[in-house]
């Protein structure tokens, strides 16, 4: 009997153990926060409360983004039913710019020894403005940057306040751009914990009561199993086209194929090719803070480019062609965080590259235009031949292998004597004598 009772306890405890134990579910983000990687961590969030996982653990390291992305994100996270845990890593990493928002807005933020967390400067969608209207002046900039600046103030003040973390270094992160080490963000009350790897992190919260938005719930994650989730490969290539060197290049491409195309029409490949990488440029594009003007001024550089092979302006429309193409290039992305920007390692060549390019290829669409032409009627133009019989002033030549019936244009021509194409009428060929240099 005392063995049945304690199997039956033993039985009991592996049960109630079984039903406890849950699973965590763990992404990872690392590069820039885009709208890609928005809607993926937010679609994470939604698997995990759906099902039903113990704790959302997201693994950090990013050089910032775009507030309105970041915004998504935040707004998630406030609103989850499942506990989120970000963690800054590994070695090495940061959270910088809206790593800075999404960090303060998980439930638990943990950073890797190693690691920083800082300048917060907000970064919108935008652009320089269409072209015709009028240019804001530097106070009009300053006021549009101040309210940019004091709303992302306002948002993470109160992401920090709903989270109970340093509400000043937060601000002072926007405003000042202030970076700060894991170790001074765990003595400043920014983060909760240092860990060095995702065991010890997970050890460490176990049993930390977490507080959501209708409930509070005792984390138990101790000896809890881990199920990672990736990007689909559909989304992995939408991430990488977000970045701006990766989105400039294709614009390039596209621009060549185009070039191309329109100076050698008929070859069909090249302006598909053009078209397709166009469309992914332009795609990468809507989720970068792209500036019109910036735009416009690499496309008048293209033509430029084209009207250089076709007017003679001594270089001068090559040289305003690749100026306007480097401008451009430079003012395209409109921000001022460096990570966002395209690398001049990238531009330098590929303006170079296309002016050369344009030049080829517009130039080699022209020289085919003015070959002669070598079949059909027009091909027997210029061609010499032999008199077959005496033309007085018709009579019979062979050109090009073929007999002809040939008029004299005004000159008797002897049987034997060689002639030279001149015109072609209804099936009858004007000659004249040919020139012995012929």
């Amino acid at each position: 009997m005392n063995k049945k009772l304690i199997l039956l306890l033993c039985s009991l405890l592996l049960l109630a153990s079984s039903a406890r134990a849950g699973v965590v579910h763990k992404i990872r983000i690392d590069g820039i926060i885009n709208p890609v990687s928005s809607v993926f961590i937010i679609e994470a969030v939604d698997r995990a409360e759906d099902e039903g996982a113990e704790a959302l653990l997201i693994e950090l390291d990013t050089p910032g983004g775009l507030l309105e992305a970041t915004r998504d994100i935040v707004q998630r996270f406030l609103a989850s039913k499942v506990p989120i845990i970000v963690y800054v890593s590994p070695a090495g990493a940061r959270a910088g710019s809206a790593g800075v928002f999404i960090t303060l807005a998980s439930h638990i933020a943990v950073m890797a020894p190693g690691t920083n967390i800082g300048a917060a400067h907000p970064v919108t969608i935008g652009g320089g403005g269409m072209p015709g209207q009028d240019k804001p002046d530097s106070a009009s900039t300053s006021i549009m940057s101040d309210k940019m600046t004091n709303d992302a103030a306002a948002l993470i003040r109160s992401i920090a306040e709903q989270r109970g973390r340093n509400m000043e270094w937060a601000e002072k992160a926007v405003r000042e751009s202030d970076a700060i080490t894991a170790t001074d963000a765990l003595e400043k009350n920014v983060i909760d914990l240092i860990a060095s790897n995702v065991d010890s992190l997970l050890e460490a919260i176990d049993g930390r009561i977490v507080k959501l938005v209708d409930e509070e719930r005792t984390l138990n994650t101790l000896r809890i199993s881990i199920k990672i989730f990736e990007m689909s490969w559909r989304e992995k290539i939408f991430d990488k086209l977000s970045d701006p060197n990766i989105a400039y290049i294709f614009m390039m491409l596209g621009i060549y194929g185009l070039i191309y195309e329109l100076a050698n029409p008929g070859a069909i490949f090249p302006g598909v090719v053009g078209v397709i990488c166009l469309l992914l440029a332009f795609f990468a594009f809507q989720t970068l803070p792209i500036n019109l003007v910036g735009l416009l001024l690499i496309l008048f550089g293209i033509i430029l480019l084209i009207l250089e092979i076709k007017v003679t302006s001594f270089g001068v429309l090559t040289v305003g062609g690749a100026g306007s193409l480097l401008l451009g290039s430079l003012m395209l992305i409109d921000t001022d965080v460096p990570l966002l920007k395209v690398s001049l390692s990238v531009i330098i060549p590929s303006v170079v590259i296309t002016v050369l390019f344009a030049l080829f290829a517009v130039g080699l669409g022209i020289r085919a235009q003015s070959r002669k032409v070598t079949t059909g009627k027009e091909g027997l133009i210029g061609e010499i031949g032999e008199a077959l019989s005496d033309l007085d002033p018709e009579g019979k030549v062979l050109v090009c292998g073929e007999y002809w019936k040939a008029e004299s244009t005004g000159v008797k021509i002897s049987k034997g004597q060689s002639v030279k194409v001149t015109a072609l009428g209804k099936m009858l060929l004007r000659v004249e004598p040919a020139d012995p240099t012929d």
